[in-house]
């Protein structure tokens, strides 16, 4: 077993791993402010950003959920890993050597975690099918990418593989790799049968599933062979790594697209999402193996950074999701379900179809390039493709036809989120049905008002707050009890206010109040007892037992951190990542001596009416209400210089 990891190693990691770029394979973020960015928060769903990363002090928080930490914690809480494996993943990624005390060395290959040793064997497994494309015996995937416009340049850059006939080539591979068996069943690389394990893939071509940082996480495999009695496409079953309702096809190579251009484009296979890729069309991705789901809008939501926006605003930046469905009922009926999804958008969601029912990788083979981009040009809303496709249904020659059909489509009216487009379709609907407007308008107020019953409060009812009491999107709130701490103080409280933002300046800003006289004087005349709020004043403590600003490292927030203790991990967190109100680097210190001034004036001012209190119990002209009064001229004095100053 290996030994416990050096603690300036470790500290080595939290400094050199780029926690803005490892979140952000996660999240889209956006400048908030001096030397922090947000997004929407990957532990929560929310629909406005509350989600604070501030590089500089390496640290996370999000204001609606109250999850927070650095950069090992934000991979643990992700990945789902045990610290040391989050170390070691992030030392790998920063490079990182790290030594192991109490007589350990650094952990052996057959000793790892288990998710990086299944990372590993799909590592191994991908550079074995890809190999076996080679083959003479693969010549007939090679065929069938070629017959579907796909050259080699094209299976290499999707790392299309090939698994062969047989039922223990990969396994016997892996084994000889030095992968145990118990760790080839928890990949799902192989199968379980009365002889023992197999390979799962035999026979069929491989496309290799990839999470969003682009590691192999599992499969999808074509049948080719007419004997092969399987389904048409088999893929990884669910396993610590591949979960089937949370990954995309092509999310590694599309994430930046999506980021870039906020749009996602949404496919039914894994040649369409190589077809609309080699047409341009780089934000594309496709589910495995199931439908388009809850999870998968939260992923897409997140790299999209999908805050909202007009629906059908002409020449809008805002996000956009498009699915392109095959036009047969089926195709129709994956329209209908993910119009059930669409709610949980905040972006404008259209659907392409086209015509003669083709998919991508059908209209790229018979038109190439153009005719996948022009499918997407002729997009539609998905709300009016519903709408059409409900109508669609009934014989509205007939009475009884019509009165189905608003039925039916009422609800998708209703369900329009863009209030300033709802009349329209309205009298859209009107107009294709022939019926009077007041009676389509009412029949759609009544859905409005069914959808307004059955409606959850998504977030709940307060907005969320930075440390400093200011808006930052998302749910929360004052008094709120974080996922990980105590109960946050209440900020509408001047004092507390106060309190909060001076020590958000001493954790985001020791070296400018160091070099600052005023605001160096200032934190020196400033004790414990200067914080009235419990955790505030456990938080200072914490600083001083640090070595105090003058001593901060670039790990300081960390270090402070480590000196609170876990029950003030998410205090610290929100303190060093709440954007300051200040944004001008060159007087932060300036303004980091006002701030801490205030609270020292708070602290002077209780002091005083303590002394006061004393000198009232002691009676006039004893020597203990000469002493309080002595010392209430010293105090009071100082307040004055300090307002003064």
């Amino acid at each position: 077993m290996a030994g416990t990891i050096n603690r300036d190693d470790i500290a080595q990691v939290r400094e050199r791993a780029p926690i803005e770029d490892i979140i952000g394979q996660h999240v889209a973020l956006k400048p908030a402010g001096v030397g922090s960015v947000k997004g929407l928060c990957p532990f929560h769903d929310e629909r406005t950003p509350s989600f604070h990363v501030r590089p500089g002090a390496g640290r996370w928080h999000c204001f609606g959920c109250g999850e927070g930490g650095d950069v090992i914690e934000f991979v643990m809480r992700m990945d789902g890993l045990p610290f040391a494996e989050a170390v070691e993943y992030l030392a790998e990624r920063a490079g990182v050597t790290l030594r192991y005390e109490a007589g350990g060395g650094p952990r052996r290959e057959g000793t790892a975690g288990q998710r990086k040793r299944l990372l590993e064997a799909h590592r191994v497994a991908q550079e074995y099918f890809r190999e076996q494309l080679n083959t003479p015996e693969a010549r007939i995937g090679r065929d069938f990418l070629r017959d579907r416009g796909f050259d080699r340049a094209a299976a290499d850059h999707f790392g299309v593989g090939y698994a062969p006939q047989g039922w223990n080539h990969l396994t016997d591979h892996l084994q000889s790799k030095g992968f145990t068996q118990e760790e080839l069943r928890a990949s799902g690389l192989v199968s379980e049968g009365a002889r023992g394990i197999y390979d799962r893939f035999r026979g069929r071509l491989l496309w290799p599933i990839r999470d969003v940082t682009g590691e192999v996480i599992g499969f999808g495999a074509r049948r080719l062979h007419e004997d092969d009695q399987g389904p048409k496409y088999l893929n990884t079953p669910e396993t610590p790594l591949y979960k089937k309702n949370q990954v995309l096809y092509g999310i590694d190579l599309a994430k930046g697209a999506i980021r870039s251009e906020r749009t996602t484009v949404v496919v039914e296979g894994y040649t369409d999402v190589m077809a609309c890729h080699l047409a341009g069309i780089t934000n594309a991705v496709a589910t495995c193996g199931t439908a388009f789901g809850e999870e998968h809008v939260k992923v897409v939501r997140r790299l999209m950074g999908d805050t909202g926006g007009s629906q059908l605003k002409i020449g809008s930046t805002g996000a956009k999701v498009i699915f392109t469905f095959d036009g047969d009922e089926a195709g129709q009926n994956a329209a209908l379900k993910s119009f059930q999804l669409d709610q949980q958008f905040l972006a404008q969601t259209f659907v392409a179809v086209d015509p003669e029912g083709k998919d991508p990788c059908d209209l790229r083979m018979g038109g190439g390039d153009a005719a996948v981009q022009a499918l997407l040009e002729h997009r539609q809303p998905l709300f009016e493709f519903v709408i059409r496709a409900s109508l669609a249904q009934f014989d509205l020659d007939t009475p009884e036809g019509r009165a189905g059909a608003l039925r039916a489509a009422a609800p998708v009216v209703a369900g329009i989120r863009d209030r300033a487009i709802q009349p329209e379709y309205t009298r859209l609907l009107a107009g294709w049905l022939g019926m009077e407007m007041d009676v389509v308008r009412r029949q759609v107020s009544d859905a409005s008002r069914g959808r307004a019953g059955g409606r959850d409060s998504r977030g709940g009812s307060g907005q969320a707050a930075d440390a400093w009491g200011g808006p930052v999107g998302g749910a929360g709130g004052d008094g709120v009890r974080s996922a990980a701490g105590p109960a946050r103080p209440d900020r509408r409280d001047p004092v507390v206010r106060a309190e909060a933002l001076s020590l958000g300046t001493l954790l985001q800003a020791p070296t400018e109040i160091s070099h600052d006289p005023v605001a160096a004087a200032i934190v020196k005349e400033l004790t414990p007892e200067s914080y009235t709020v419990p955790q505030y004043r456990a938080v200072y403590e914490a600083i001083l037992a640090a070595g105090g600003p003058g001593n901060a490292g670039p790990d300081w927030a960390n270090d402070v951190a480590e000196q609170a203790g876990e029950t003030l991990v998410a205090t610290i967190s929100e303190l060093a990542v709440s954007p300051l109100p200040h944004d001008k680097p060159e007087t932060l210190g300036h303004y980091a001596g006002t701030v801490l001034a205030r609270v020292l004036d708070l602290s002077l001012t209780r002091q005083v009416a303590a002394l006061r209190g004393r000198m009232q119990r002691a009676g006039t002209g004893t020597p203990e209400a000469q002493e309080a009064f002595a010392e209430m001229i010293r105090l009071e004095t100082r307040r004055r210089e300090l307002r003064e100053s």
